[in-house]
């Protein structure tokens, strides 16, 4: 990753997790893992005893690499400096790295000080084991034999460096049937089969979690050693030629998660794109706000396709890469990868999981979204192959000067919902490397930290009701705090900068007020009471002496209790604490004890330099 400039962004982050896409494998260890063995995930719930604990269990995904070679090196390398490392294929021609399994705070708090600590990718997230296959380190538990049906070398990233196209676009009618045959008449009625009947086998041999050859036609060993595994699943007699009666029942069971859907393909002329779609879930007509069509929901399925049509390049390609990693359709958790001229994003969260492609050809940036409930996995996958394999360009992009609807806001995306933190509150850069006080509370029990418009933090310390944040990556604030270390006057003037509408505002606001007392109603002696009408997101925020130096931190006001003080109550961590608590953790504090008033616009954009904008996910 590059550094950054300023308070922007350095080079484009790779997302928060590998690809887990294309590779090869013998079919006997293959057949032996997906017939003997529940997923990991599976497994992870049955354990004994069903405790939370036991549920709650992840891996920490550090890597994915799209060939056997590259994986074995890079996991060799992990374990020189890690314990507990392991890599598993992931299906597609991808090899995962990933350390643990750990209960899920462990392996939370584990990221945090790996990223922390520069020993780990950026893009490294929390994997829940469904999508682990075949073990391939450490070196005992795994084998290196490969398919004779296909080469081992898949290079494509993630399968979208290259157009979709395959035999599984359309869902297939099976013909009628005779009621036998016997070897003979089977390997006859086979070779009858056309070149596209032929991969549409091998297609569902492999969503059978049997084959992960070539999809070529060609019923080498591998394909036949999957026909085999199949027939035995049956119980039928396992001769690694399938009748047609058993070409159809293969089918059929391919096929059965699209019934229902209404899968038929729409060809868009306005947006340059044919796909095969599932309309009897979707709205019947589109939203068309470029560079989006949108097929919403339909009587509450809970499923929506987002198509993408627009002129661009590279640079435009890896904009859309980042705008689409703030959309609520894209769950910030998930494996996703870019190359020049082509992106593919997954999410998932407890509500959705969604899959994002896009590729750049001569000039058009075209792909689309599909974002389908969770615990509906097989439909989805299903799904998801027949859309990817039908997807066709037509000449054209969407229009970018059609009209504007009226589904529009600043926390929306061409009437896509930007994804929304929890919460949201105030702090203020203390030093040139970008770490950053706010309240204790702002911080609490969030899953990951933002600060300053999207960089990722972490809480470096807590100190009662301070919080000091540490970013992932060195950040150069345009100004860092000075605290002020003289005696404020009673009754003076002074401000709080913060954040009172969240990210609705760029710059942060000021709230002005007066200095009340020098403690609390209590007689605290660590706190000022200022009378001042602040809102919640201002809490965290610096509190400001008429020239600009800090007083203290706004605290979060009081909630419950018996006593309710009036708006205009408000409290500020003093000066004195806050530089004495950055000191215990190494943190050299700017201090000044002089003041030279400025006038509000001074103050304001003064302010603006050292205060940021704090975001719990």
């Amino acid at each position: 990753m590059g550094g950054t400039a300023g308070r922007g962004r350095g080079t484009t982050p790779a997302g928060r997790g590998g690809m887990r896409r294309r590779a090869a494998w013998r079919f006997a260890l293959l057949a032996a893992a997906a017939l003997a063995a529940p997923p990991l995930a599976a497994q992870q719930r049955a354990a004994p005893g069903g405790t939370e604990a036991a549920e709650q269990r992840v891996w920490l995904q550090v890597e994915a690499l799209p060939t056997l070679a590259r994986a074995q090196e890079r996991v060799a390398a992990y374990a020189a400096t890690f314990p507990d490392v392991q890599g598993y294929y992931l299906g597609s021609g991808w090899y995962g790295i990933v350390l643990g399994p750990l209960p899920r705070a462990e392996a939370l708090a584990l990221r945090t000080r790996l990223l922390s600590e520069g020993r780990i990718p950026r893009d490294a997230f929390l994997a829940d084991g469904a999508a682990f296959r075949q073990r391939f380190w450490p070196l005992a538990a795994a084998t290196e034999a490969l398919t004779a049906d296909r080469p081992a070398d898949a290079t494509e990233v993630a399968a979208a460096a290259a157009e979709p196209g395959s035999p599984a676009a359309v869902p297939v009618q099976a013909p009628a049937l005779p009621a036998e045959e016997t070897p003979e008449e089977a390997r006859a009625s086979e070779a009858a089969l056309s070149q596209a009947e032929r991969e549409l086998i091998q297609v569902a041999l492999r969503w059978a979690g049997l084959y992960e050859g070539a999809i070529d036609g060609a019923f080498g060993r591998g394909t036949r050693a999957a026909m085999e595994a199949w027939q035995r699943s049956r119980g039928a007699r396992p001769t690694g030629i399938l009748t047609a009666r058993e070409r159809a029942e293969l089918l059929a069971a391919y096929n059965a998660p699209l019934e229902g859907l209404g899968v038929e393909t729409v060809r868009d002329e306005a947006a340059g794109i044919e796909i095969a779609l599932p309309r009897a879930i979707l709205s019947p007509e589109p939203v068309r706000e470029p560079p989006f069509v949108r097929h919403d929901a339909r009587d509450g399925s809970g499923v929506r396709v987002v198509l993408i049509s627009q002129d661009g390049d590279e640079g435009r390609l890896g904009g859309l890469y980042e705008i689409m990693q703030t959309l609520e359709i894209v769950p910030p958790e998930g494996p996703r990868r870019r190359t020049a001229d082509a992106f593919v994003i997954e999410g998932a969260d407890e509500s959705i999981r969604s899959t994002t492609y896009a590729w750049l050809v001569d000039g058009e940036i075209k792909g689309f979204s599909l974002v389908w409930p969770a615990a509906d996995e097989e439909r989805r996958a299903r799904l998801l192959d027949v859309m990817r394999a039908s997807f066709r360009r037509l000449p054209g992009t969407l229009d970018p000067s059609l009209p504007a609807t009226e589904e529009q806001g600043v926390d929306l995306v061409s009437g896509l919902q930007v994804r929304r933190p929890r919460a949201t509150a105030s702090g203020f850069f203390v030093d040139r490397q970008g770490r950053v006080v706010t309240s204790a509370a702002a911080v609490e029990d969030c899953a990951e930290v933002t600060v300053d418009g999207g960089f990722a933090a972490s809480v470096a310390a807590r100190e009662g009701a301070l919080a000091v944040l540490a970013p992932v990556e060195p950040l150069a604030p345009r100004a860092v705090a000075a605290f002020q270390t003289a005696v404020p006057r009673l009754a003076s003037e002074i401000a709080v900068a913060g954040y009172p509408y969240g990210a609705a505002l760029a710059q942060p606001a000021l709230t002005f007020g007066r200095l009340a007392d020098l403690r609390g109603l209590d007689g605290e002696e660590d706190v000022k009471r200022l009378d001042l009408a602040a809102q919640a997101g201002d809490a965290g925020g610096p509190v400001l002496d008429a020239g600009g130096a800090v007083l203290g931190m706004l605290l979060p006001r009081a909630g419950g209790g018996t006593r309710a003080l009036p708006a205009s109550v408000a409290y500020a961590l003093e000066a004195e604490a806050i530089v004495a608590a950055l000191g215990r953790v190494g943190v050299q504090a700017q201090t000044t004890e002089g003041l030279v008033p400025v006038g509000p616009e001074r103050l304001t954009r003064e302010a603006a330099g050292f205060t940021v904008l704090v975001s719990c996910w």
